[in-house]
C-alpha cells in the first residue's frame, strides 16, 4: 500500500466559473459557450455538452476550457454526480468553465493531470466525496476546503505515466468497439431505410387503419426511489426515450395507492413518449421485449395497439424511429421552450408504408439480427470498462504492480 497525501498538497489552485445566463441551444462555431454539467457525467469529456451565451465578459478569457483541464462536479441535485471528474480532451474554442464545477490545476511536478482524473474517479476517492458533501434534498455540493482535503495515495511520476499508459490500452480496445457499434449502426439504419423505401412502392397508409388503440397512462404521486422487484412501479419517461426499453427506470407507487391493472405494461407493446421539453425525445418509440410484472404505463407515455392481422409491433417500433416518421412527427408538434407534444390524433395522422404483414416480419428479424450484434459489442464494451477500473484501482493503491505488464497488451477492431 502507498503513502496518502491530501489533494491539496498537489494542486496549484482551484477555479470556480461564472454563472451567466445562457440560452438553452448549443453555441454555433466562433460564438462563447457555458459548459454544461452534463459533459463531465460520463468521465469522457462532452465538449458539444454547452449553452450559447447571451453577451461577451471580459472574464471569458480567463475561464475558457484548456486541453486537458481536471474538471469536477461541486454542486448537483444527484450526489452520485457530485465529485464526478474528467479530463477535457478535444475541446472546441470560447468553451467557459461553469460555476457548478471547480477546475483543479496540478502542480505538474507531482502529478499529471490525466492521472489526477483517474485518481478522483477512484472508488477510495468517490467514498470520501460521498461522506464530504453537503446539502439536503434537491442540492448537494462538495466545498472547495473538503475537495482540499480528500485522501489520495503518493505515487511516483514514472508509476504515474505507466498507469496512465495502461488505462490508454484498454481505452484503444473499448474505442475499437464503439467504433464498430457506431458502423454498425449505421448499416442498420441504411438497411431499414432502404426497406421502408422500397415498402412504399406498396403505397402508404394513415396508422390510425392499422391500430386498435392509443392508450395513455395515468400519473400518481410516486416515490422517488425504484420499486423492488415485488413492489408496484410506474415507469419513468427515461425508460422510453433512448429508443430501447429500461425497465429500470421506474418509480416506486405508494403502499396506499391502487395499481391500474389496465395500465400494466407488457411485452409485445409499443411506447411512444408524448411530451418531453426537449424536441428530439418527442415521438421516441421502443418495443417491450421483456418486461417484469407490476410496471405500469406514465401519462406521459402512449401505449399503441396494432391490429395484429395487420401490423407487427415489432415493426411498427422500427418505423416509427425511422428519418421519415421523425419528419412527420416534427411537423405536428406543439409547444413552447420547456414543453413540446403531440396528441393521440397526431399520432394516429402518421402515416407509414402499407407493407404487407408477412414482409414486416421479416424486416424485423433482420433489424433484430442487427440489434443481437449491437448487445454482444456493448456488452464486450461493458466488461472492458469493468477489467479496466478493476487493473487501474490496484495499481493506484499499489496492490498489483504486475498489471503494469498489460501496457504492452494491444488488440485490434477485428
Amino acid at each position: 500500500m502507498r503513502d496518502e497525501l491530501e489533494l491539496g498538497d498537489v494542486l496549484v489552485d482551484i477555479g470556480v466559473g461564472v454563472a451567466k445566463g445562457a440560452h438553452a441551444q448549443e453555441p454555433a462555431d466562433g460564438e462563447w459557450g457555458l459548459l454544461r454539467l452534463g459533459a463531465l457525467r460520463s468521465q469522457v469529456f462532452g465538449s458539444t455538452q454547452a449553452k450559447r451565451l447571451q453577451a461577451w465578459d471580459s472574464a471569458y478569457e480567463k475561464l475558457e476550457i484548456r486541453e486537458l483541464d481536471v474538471l469536477m462536479v461541486r454542486v448537483n441535485g444527484a450526489p452520485a454526480l457530485v465529485g464526478a471528474t474528467c479530463v477535457a480532451r478535444g475541446v472546441r474554442p470560447r468553451l467557459v468553465l461553469s460555476d457548478l464545477m471547480y477546475r483543479l490545476v496540478p502542480d505538474e511536478r507531482k502529478v499529471s493531470p490525466e492521472f489526477l482524473g483517474l485518481l478522483l474517479n477512484a472508488e477510495n476517492v468517490r467514498r470520501q466525496i460521498r461522506t464530504a458533501m453537503r446539502g439536503t434534498s434537491g442540492q448537494f455540493q462538495l466545498p472547495q476546503a473538503e475537495a482540499r482535503s480528500l485522501r489520495i495515495p503518493d505515487v511516483p511520476l514514472s508509476q504515474q505515466r505507466r498507469i496512465v499508459a495502461v488505462h490508454a490500452v484498454f481505452e484503444r480496445r473499448i474505442g475499437a468497439l464503439e467504433r464498430l457499434h457506431d458502423k454498425l449502426a449505421t448499416v442498420k439504419r441504411a438497411s431499414l431505410a432502404s426497406e421502408l423505401s422500397a415498402g412504399s412502392a406498396h403505397g402508404i397508409v394513415p396508422l390510425r387503419h392499422l391500430l386498435d388503440a392509443v392508450q395513455s397512462g395515468w400519473s400518481p404521486v410516486c416515490d422517488s426511489v425504484p420499486p423492488a422487484l415485488d413492489e408496484h412501479g410506474v415507469l419513468r419517461l427515461s425508460a422510453v426515450t433512448s429508443g430501447t426499453f429500461v425497465p429500470e427506470e421506474a418509480k416506486r407507487l405508494p403502499s396506499g395507492v391502487v395499481a391500474r391493472s389496465a395500465l400494466e405494461v407488457s411485452a409485445g407493446d409499443v411506447l411512444v413518449s408524448r411530451a418531453n421539453g426537449v424536441k428530439t425525445l418527442v415521438g421516441v418509440s421502443c418495443y417491450v421485449e421483456q418486461v417484469r410484472a407490476g410496471l405500469y404505463l406514465p401519462d406521459l407515455v402512449f401505449r399503441l395497439s396494432p391490429n395484429p392481422e395487420q401490423l407487427d409491433p415489432r415493426f411498427l417500433s422500427l418505423v416509427l424511429g425511422s428519418g421519415e416518421m421523425r419528419r412527420q412527427i416534427d411537423s405536428v408538434m406543439r409547444g413552447t421552450s420547456g414543453q413540446y407534444k403531440i396528441s393521440k390524433e397526431d399520432i394516429q395522422r402518421l402515416s407509414i408504408p402499407a407493407v404487407p404483414l408477412s414482409e414486416q416480419r421479416r424486416i424485423a428479424a433482420v433489424q433484430s439480427g442487427f440489434e443481437c450484434r449491437s448487445r454482444a459489442l456493448r456488452k464486450q464494451a461493458a466488461k472492458l470498462r469493468v477489467a479496466q477500473q478493476s487493473v487501474v484501482e490496484d495499481l493506484i493503491r499499489g496492490t498489483s504492480l504486475a498489471h503494469m505488464d498489460c501496457v504492452n497488451f494491444e488488440t485490434s477492431e477485428n
